[in-house]
């Protein structure tokens, strides 16, 4: 029989509210969805919201379904950190992002961990679309071309922290295609990223 991992309770409506008004406030685009429990496999998403923009003019595809917290987490992400590097380093700010996994009731490859995407608090990102139509692929780490080695590098060491895990192409071969961007609750105050 499976551990079941029991997560803190949902925030009360004050704090629930506070954080959609503030993903509002930064224009992302999101529907409310129906609480998530698998009680067998230990997944649960109480307020789970499914998202189609972090902002006016980023979009996410396709839907993610997230919880708050981590969206506001990445919305301020993509607006502050990673949307000023691609325009610095190409001229022209992140207009899209193509996700490869939010929500999924699993277990961490390869462990009996269960993953945080089963509680909807991490994204995997595996491609950067700028303003001006340029694709950049996270598999595309340590190609030959220096300037999206640079973005690449860029976002990766500045997610650190803001998350509290960030893995990608080298730490193993499961985010190899991906950046995985997660805000796991550690008794750490450090963020774990590689």
């Amino acid at each position: 029989m499976r551990k079941v991992i029991f997560r803190p309770t949902p925030p009360p409506p004050p704090a629930r509210f506070a954080c959609r008004a503030d993903l509002r406030k930064l224009g992302v685009k999101f529907e409310e969805r129906a609480p998530l429990f698998n009680h067998d496999a230990g997944c649960s998403v109480p307020n789970p919201i499914a998202v189609s923009a972090l902002s006016q003019t980023v979009k996410i595809g396709p839907e993610a379904v997230m919880n708050c917290a981590l969206t506001d987490e990445l919305a301020h992400f993509i607006k502050d950190t990673a949307s000023p590097a691609a325009e610095k380093t190409f001229g022209s700010p992140i207009a899209s992002i193509r996700q490869a996994s939010a929500y999924v009731c699993r277990d961490r490859h390869g462990t009996s961990k269960i993953s945080e995407h089963a509680f909807g608090n991490a994204v995997d990102i595996a491609e950067f679309v700028l303003k001006d139509g340029t694709a950049i692929e996270v598999k595309d780490y340590r190609d030959d071309d220096p300037k999206r080695t640079a973005f690449l590098n860029e976002v990766r060491k500045a997610a650190c922290g803001p998350f509290r895990t960030v893995l990608g192409p080298g730490a193993d071969a499961d985010h190899s295609l991906h950046f995985h961007f997660d805000l796991e609750p550690r008794k750490s105050k450090s963020a774990f990223c590689q």
